[in-house]
């Protein structure tokens, strides 16, 4: 209340008296909102967008003035407008628009100022009603103004379906159906797309053919009542209900689990056999092809599996650039069609299993494109004498052998440097995250490695045989020697560090670490008495500290 009377005082001085409500404006909650606490606003009107500016960044304060107007606008009177229909003669024909002519501004006023049109105002023309006739904001007339035409655009409008579904008009239908809590809404979402059931093209959501499997085939026979818009707003009152003490949880369970056990079973029965019917033949044995639902998707498969073991995707989404030409297969000719395997979509040769060319895709500013086809090298490996070829994997560019998966020779990157334990070469490694290391190529004979990259150089200080390259945002690319007695450093900024430098600031490390170790305080312990000449025991008192 107190912040409600300081924005109404706010209001008349700074917009004017007749932009105050006679009353305060009190907005009752949603039924399915919990109100665990007051709605995110300014802590005060003293802090307004102009003032805080210099404080904020350019993001930062995009949000507050979202937040500002908002709190604002919702204590403002409200905007008024005329709802007016305009006719006109052209000639022998009469044009006819219908609109709204503004005549109080109100709470709009916040948005005029910044040259916004508001939140929830759309001035996008539209037809309305069977005459015709369009609806939009209308500029201030008078009966007989001349109008002067400046453009023709002629439409022809057919029945379109509703627009498919943004996250903002998700959300309002989850709402308007009862549909989760203000607090959910954002895991819903969340689940939709992380579990592939829809995939978003231009800002709207599309099911997938994993999504419409899902759906029209699994859940839908299955569980027709769990999937009524009704059941999920019954089911949350159901425990309102249970947390207000008013039924008793293990009887709505009971309910529930008794249909929900038959159903469960009637479902395994019905998909236990492989998948879905098509009505498509195979075209190999002339088998029914059958939909099912893999690790990567939905696709088809021969009913007729393991004999035939044909296979085919299910095609995908259509986008706006889907009309290319697909791009041919560098070996056999045939398209190449993408593909979704473990690590997400690639290319393939269309002529698969007799063509088992591949091709990586790669996130680019225009979105997935194809990598470089494989470059055949006049380089033979050295355990079957075939060509070996650079290709495109997970973590980037490697050269193998060209007769994969008969062959399975990588090459890796040498760095020229021998190894201190067996004489072997050091190489370039990878670990299964794709972290760089550097290890013997004699492994696992030689379990020789390195963090740091070595360099083929001597150490100038003690004459070791190699250095490491050690790259850091504070000093640059440093290259130091690995001894542990050496303390041979160089930058390439500064030239030379000498030894008393490192020296210097190793030793300031130490102390560093010397000062922020706590001592703890000495203790007393008390052994068992022994035993003197005297045949008298004495205790035996021995003093030991917490740092021995």
């Amino acid at each position: 209340d107190q912040a409600i009377s300081d924005l109404r005082t706010y209001i008349g001085e700074r917009h004017g008296a007749e932009f105050v409500p006679a009353e305060p404006k009190y907005f009752l909650k949603k039924a399915d909102a919990q109100d665990a606490h007051e709605a995110i606003r300014p802590t005060g009107t003293q802090y307004d967008p102009e003032t805080v500016r210099p404080h904020l960044t350019a993001d930062q304060y995009s949000l507050y003035r979202l937040i500002w107007n908002r709190f604002v606008a919702s204590q403002m009177s409200p905007a008024l407008f005329d709802d007016t229909t305009l006719e006109m003669e052209a000639g022998d024909y009469l044009l006819r628009t219908k609109g709204s002519v503004q005549k109080f501004t109100g709470w709009l006023t916040l948005y005029q100022s910044d040259a916004e049109t508001g939140p929830e105002s759309d001035a996008t023309v539209t037809s309305d009603g069977d005459d015709g006739a369009t609806t939009g904001l209308l500029p201030a007339l008078q009966v007989g103004d001349h109008l002067e035409l400046r453009a023709l655009d002629p439409q022809q409008k057919f029945t379109q379906p509703p627009p498919r579904f943004t996250e903002a008009t998700l959300v309002k239908e989850l709402e308007e159906n009862g549909i989760g809590r203000p607090s959910t809404y954002a895991a819903i979402i969340n689940v939709l797309q992380t579990r592939e059931y829809t995939e978003k093209v231009e800002r709207r959501f599309h099911p997938t053919p994993l999504g419409r499997l899902v759906l029209e085939g699994y859940l839908g026979p299955s569980f027709p009542d769990i999937l009524a818009v009704d059941y999920t707003r019954g089911l949350e009152e159901e425990l309102d209900t249970v947390e207000e003490g008013k039924a008793d949880w293990q009887t709505i369970l009971g309910d529930f689990y008794g249909k929900f056990s038959k159903d469960l079973l009637e479902a395994y029965r019905r998909t236990r056999d492989g998948g879905l019917p098509t009505g498509e033949q195979c075209p190999k044995c002339g088998k029914e092809l059958l939909k099912k639902a893999g690790k990567f998707g939905a696709f088809l498969a021969c009913s007729g599996y393991p004999d035939c073991k044909e296979t085919r995707e299910i095609k995908g989404i259509e986008r706006p650039d889907s009309d290319q030409e697909p791009e041919p297969c560098e070996n056999c000719g045939k398209p190449m069609a993408v593909k979704r395997g473990r690590f997400g979509q690639f290319l393939a040769c269309s002529g698969y299993p007799e063509c088992k060319t591949t091709r990586k895709l790669i996130e680019t500013k225009e979105g997935l494109a194809a990598a470089k086809p494989d470059q055949i090298l006049d380089e033979k490996c050295p355990q079957c004498t075939s060509n070996l070829v650079v290709k495109q994997g997970r973590f980037g560019e490697f050269t193998a052998c060209s007769n994969y998966p008969e062959c399975r020779y990588i090459k890796l990157k040498s760095t020229g440097v021998a190894c201190p334990k067996d004489g072997g070469d050091v190489v370039e490694r990878k670990t299964k995250r794709g972290l760089v290391f550097y290890g013997c190529n004699n492994y696992p004979d030689c379990d020789f490695v390195l963090w740091k990259r070595p360099l083929a150089e001597t150490c100038p200080t003690c004459g070791a045989l190699y250095l490491i390259e050690k790259i850091t945002k504070r000093w640059g690319r440093q290259v130091l020697c690995n001894s542990d007695d050496c303390d041979y450093e160089r930058t390439e900024e500064a030239g030379t560090v000498t030894k008393s430098t490192r020296a210097a600031k190793t030793a300031k490390k130490a102390v560093k670490k010397k000062r922020a170790v706590k001592k703890k305080a000495k203790k007393k312990t008390v052994a068992k008495s022994k035993p003197t000449t005297s045949g008298r025991r004495e205790p035996v008192v021995s003093t030991t500290s917490a740092d021995s």
